[in-house]
């Protein structure tokens, strides 16, 4: 079987083609930790699998290291959009892709005649606590800067209340602000809040640090994989809560361990717009 390795400022994948590809014996989400794998397998943060759709003109499925399926991956579909460039041979720049967080709309951006980025419509965030989702009082409210218990955890001396942030861009996402991001306890917060209960579907963690209102770094914990060196929802996240909390504008360049991405939320239609790099790395073949 076939398959190609991308990455999204180092958020890598693997793509298989699943409609070439008669995927409907294989066990998904084994297949995902198998060859995900750094050690065993080819080695990635996710797989994903291209299908065909009765709603758009393709439809992307995505599922973690850990065989976990999320709604939704910003890198990912940057990486799929340009999959799917490169395979009709760059006839055409501009997709529709369904998703299980709704239909999205990559453009691929060339310059001289190559590939420089892609820019995805992400939709609009989704910003009331029950669609996030999570649990609480006033499920009709936003979650901007609220205080989380985490003083039963079992990291040394915590702070027991952490200020949160929380934004769904399909899936969703908990945003902490920091005053030095490289100094956060990312590897032991990030779990403990993934985890936390009060978010039934689980969350994606962004530890934030605010350079000025254009520019902000961000380190991420993935729900279902762990630190990575991007991604690309989360970046979305990141921007909608620095508009939310006043913190930035509603244009910012977010600095990534892989990489920068530009998020810009409009007020004119209230999409976020995120634009960033797509690379292939290899091709090859294995056996499912």
């Amino acid at each position: 079987m076939k398959f190609t390795k991308m990455h999204g400022l180092g958020n890598d994948f693997i793509i298989i083609d699943g409609i070439e590809n008669d995927l409907s014996k294989v066990d998904l989400p084994a297949a995902a930790s198998k060859l995900c794998d750094r050690n065993f397998g080819i080695g990635a943060d996710g797989l994903i699998i291209l299908e065909s759709s009765k709603l758009a003109e393709a439809r992307m499925r995505i599922l973690n290291s850990d065989g976990s399926e999320p709604e939704m991956c910003g890198n990912g579909i940057r990486c799929f959009a340009r999959y799917l460039f490169e395979k009709n041979g760059g006839k055409k720049d501009i997709f529709s892709v369904e998703t299980l967080a709704g239909i999205m709309v990559p453009v691929i951006i060339q310059e001289n005649g190559k590939v420089k980025a892609v820019e995805v419509d992400m939709g609009p965030p989704r910003l009331l606590r029950k669609e996030i989702p999570m649990i609480g009082d006033q499920p009709d409210q936003m979650v901007i800067e609220e205080l989380l218990d985490i003083s039963r955890s079992k990291i040394q001396n915590p702070k027991s209340k952490i200020a949160i942030t929380a934004v769904s861009m399909g899936n969703p996402h908990c945003v902490i602000f920091v005053d030095d991001v490289h100094k956060a306890d990312v590897k032991g917060l990030g779990p403990i809040i993934e985890t936390a209960a009060v978010f039934p579907a689980k969350t994606n963690v962004e530890f934030i640090q605010v350079i000025d209102d254009k520019h902000i770094i961000m380190r991420v914990w993935e729900r279902g994989v762990g630190e990575t060196l991007a991604c690309g929802t989360g970046a979305c996240a990141s921007a909608v809560a620095g508009v939310l909390t006043g913190k930035t504008g509603r244009e910012v360049d977010v600095q990534l361990a892989g990489g920068d991405l530009l998020i810009e939320w409009l007020e004119e239609d209230n999409h976020v717009y995120m634009t960033g790099a797509a690379e292939t790395v290899f091709t090859g073949e294995i056996d499912l």
